[in-house]
């Protein structure tokens, strides 16, 4: 994968066009720094950063049909490349390389705008019709690889990161109130908001269509579409369902072991993460990997007994790196600076020095577990879900009552609860807010509609109403996103997901609900699976949920970032914030023995932190 960029709009001077792509290109040279590649006609130009991991001679961008009319750049790997290329070359499409993306312009030709339907990977891209005058952005199913785009001066800048937007003369640099609102609320961002007002990410699932008249269209080629309560097949049994996953895993990770490069694995020692190190190792007997894994000072959190377990298991050239409170606060401007958002967590410093442990022996790709939480039925959500079904709600009782009514409207159905109560929690961010800002609260709620597609709850299971949540809420926009992708390659380095393979995922939304949670346990079927790859110490280990230091943590340490970021003064200066209710969530979070029980508990001293960073990292103004 690479960074793309690019523009569409105005013609412009040769050499302006040229400065501006080149400008932006610059802001993303870690996510490519192997080479470079632009093109340009009137009013368009597309630019990329690469890097090198297939066909490393000739696998540069951009890359043209064959008669020259079509032009793409593309951050990604298509990994059912070679079944595209002989498809295509059947209907008299020629190549020249034998790299993954040269199938873009082609299949383009063949099958219009939603030719990403087409492709099994990881991906976003950009196509250009010189004929049609017409460009094409699309990003993959599940929304690995991020796309970012902008209204500029009559037309339309894109680009893989914002910090490229932003190198763009006509990108401004203003707060999204209810991007940050949506921040405290959900896990992450909700595509297309960002924190940018202006600025809008690519959904996944989605191509954008800008036609030469300036018409613009939003096409969604792909969704997680689960069957309704009533057309899942529960004669299903669970060897059947295991012998399908079995295969379907199987093959997402040939796929995604397809590299000129050597690849590697991050290894957590929790069930998904060694399950797809288990596989890599069984497909390649011969070859020995790399792994990479996080421990901590902190025992409580610490999971190397089990990390090595595997490592020793697996014959793996093991690396890891022991993290504390210093780790964290050292590169907590680094992951604002690309997360390019405020974080609810610390996490994302884990994956930072995790993706420099991979740089420091060289390396490129990684494979992760990300994933299968989402789909199996990892978190515990999942498990409750089954007790509250059981449950009668109080007709007497008026807060759960108007409770009821906020579900409805955000998810369709009263009963359903995802996360937490909204209306309680609608009243901390107010309280939270400056007054200034809690003035426009009315106007920015990110709770004013629903976030996702309610048609696709409609008649669902609650284990698959939550899924689906989890992918639109949780997965795309913040796992693989500021706890993914950026942190990734701001290293340089490409993480690859088995488990978001979209066969893997159309084996897993056919699973009757009642084969993911059995007699209380999260992720039954998968287990099931993982014991004929996995000793028993991995499978039947309680569920470790990834966490790191919190802001309780990191404000006893006195760190003079810390204290200045969230002072009195600081905060007023900034204007968001309310700073009495910042000084009485400090008193609170230092008081001994205080910390925050990540699971189920918002860390709203980390958002402010890392929003004060944000501010100063891209020059974002006070609120006025």
């Amino acid at each position: 994968m690479c960074g793309i960029l690019g523009f569409i709009g105005p013609t412009l001077a040769e050499s302006e066009g040229r400065r501006r792509l080149a400008a932006m290109a610059d802001a993303l040279r870690h996510r490519g720094p192997d080479d470079e590649g632009f093109f340009q006609a009137p009013g368009v130009g597309l630019g990329f950063r690469r890097l090198s991991i297939v066909d490393l001679v000739s696998g540069n961008q951009p890359v043209f049909s064959t008669d020259g009319t079509v032009v793409s750049v593309c951050n990604g790997e298509i990994y059912n490349h070679r079944e595209l290329r002989a498809e295509l070359e059947q209907r008299g499409h020629r190549f020249r390389t034998r790299s993954d993306t040269e199938v873009l312009p082609a299949l383009y030709q063949e099958y219009g705008p939603e030719f990403a339907a087409r492709m099994n990977g990881q991906f976003a891209f950009a196509v250009y019709d010189l004929t049609r005058r017409r460009l094409v952005l699309g990003r993959d199913h599940v929304g690995i690889a991020p796309l970012f785009h902008a209204e500029v001066d009559g037309g339309l800048a894109f680009g893989s990161e914002i910090k490229a937007l932003l190198r763009h003369p006509d990108v401004p640099r203003r707060v999204d109130l209810t991007g940050l609102d949506q921040i405290l609320t959900f896990p992450g961002p909700v595509s297309p908001r960002t924190l940018f007002a202006g600025v809008e990410s690519l959904p996944p699932g989605t191509v954008l269509v800008v036609d030469g008249d300036g018409q613009r269209r939003r096409i969604t080629y792909w969704d997680l579409d689960y069957p309704t309560a009533a057309e899942i097949d529960d004669s299903r049994s669970a060897e059947e369902c295991v012998e399908e996953l079995d295969a379907a895993l199987r093959q997402a990770v040939r796929y995604r072991l397809q590299a000129d490069v050597p690849v590697g694995g991050y290894l957590s020692g929790g069930l998904d993460s060694s399950l797809i190190a288990a596989l890599v190792a069984e497909l390649t007997p011969d070859v020995q990997r790399h792994t990479f894994s996080i421990t901590f000072q902190d025992r409580r959190i610490d999971e190397s007994a089990h990390q090595r377990l595997m490592a020793r298991r697996l014959g793996t050239l093991h690396h890891e790196t022991v993290v504390g409170p210093e780790q964290i606060h050292a590169h907590l401007t680094n992951i604002v600076r690309h997360a390019e958002a405020p974080l609810r967590e610390s996490y994302n410093a884990c994956s930072l020095i995790l993706s420099r442990m991979v740089r420091d022996q060289d390396m490129k790709v990684v494979l992760t577990g990300e994933g299968a939480d989402e789909l199996f039925g990892g978190y515990v959500g999942y498990r409750l879900d089954v007790h509250r079904a059981q449950e009668e709600a109080d007709p007497t009782d008026l807060d759960a009552l108007l409770e009821a009514q906020l579900r409805e409207r955000l998810w369709g159905d009263p009963g359903f609860l995802y996360e937490k109560n909204y209306r309680a929690a609608a009243e901390t961010r107010q309280a939270l807010y400056s007054q200034a800002v809690a003035k426009r609260f009315a106007g920015f709620d990110c709770l004013n509609g629903a976030p996702v597609d309610v048609r696709r709850l409609a008649g669902r299971h609650p284990f698959h109403k939550r899924s689906y949540l989890d992918f639109k809420l949780r997965m795309a926009d913040h796992l693989l996103a500021d706890h993914g992708d950026r942190v990734a390659f701001a290293n340089s380095v490409e993480a690859r997901y088995p488990f978001l393979d979209v066969n893997v995922i159309d084996v897993a939304r056919r699973i009757p609900p009642s084969l993911m949670v059995r007699d209380g346990e999260e992720k039954h079927l998968l287990k099931r699976l993982a014991r004929r790859y996995l000793p028993a110490e991995i499978v039947d280990r309680q569920k470790f949920s990834f966490v790191a230091p919190s802001s309780a943590v990191l404000l006893r340490q006195n760190i003079p970032l810390v204290e200045e970021l969230l002072s009195q003064e600081r905060i007023r200066r900034d204007g968001y914030f309310n700073p009495d209710t910042v000084e009485h969530l400090k008193r609170l979070y230092r008081q001994p023995g205080r910390d925050l029980n990540q699971t189920f508990e918002d860390d709203l001293l980390m958002v402010v932190l890392t929003f004060g960073i944000l501010l100063d990292t891209f020059e974002l103004p006070a609120f006025s």
